[in-house]
């Protein structure tokens, strides 16, 4: 049983996966920060000043100056804000996820119209029935 896992996990699938899981969630923490850092600041620039991550409603009773204090203080919140953020970051996610596929796609197709050129090009060999032709020539004499 152990030697069984050992060659599931040996496999290059999953060691693959394992590298892209680890790879996408740096990947995410870069994209959050450019949402975060860059991105929000000069929509909020455009919008004013507003900050759509700081952006709620309160569903409940008080007066709070941020969202991280009515958060403090225990109060429901919809935090629209927070939610459109996470939209954007995962559309950006996508998009560049979407260019990575696009271009490895190209690049397997190069290669393989690459194999298929120097397949073409290569000198074929002999037939089956030229083969048998010679021996049975050969045969003969």
């Amino acid at each position: 049983m152990i030697q069984e896992f050992k060659d599931f996990i040996a496999k290059g699938n999953v060691m693959d996966m394992a590298v892209g899981i680890i790879i996408g969630a740096a990947f995410t923490a870069i994209v959050t920060s450019l949402v975060g850092d860059l991105i929000n600041p000069i929509i909020s620039l455009f919008m004013g000043g507003v900050d759509f991550a700081g952006q709620y409603v309160l569903l409940g009773e008080g007066e709070f100056g941020s969202i991280g204090e009515a958060e403090e203080a225990g109060a429901a919140v919809f935090a629209w804000g927070r939610f459109l953020m996470a939209i954007l970051n995962f559309l950006i996610i996508a998009f560049v996820v979407f260019l990575l596929v696009k271009a490895v796609n190209r690049a397997k197709e190069s290669a393989a119209k690459k194999e298929e050129a120097e397949a073409e090009a290569a000198p074929a060999g002999p037939t089956e029935l030229e083969l048998l032709t010679e021996i049975r020539d050969a045969l003969r004499k």
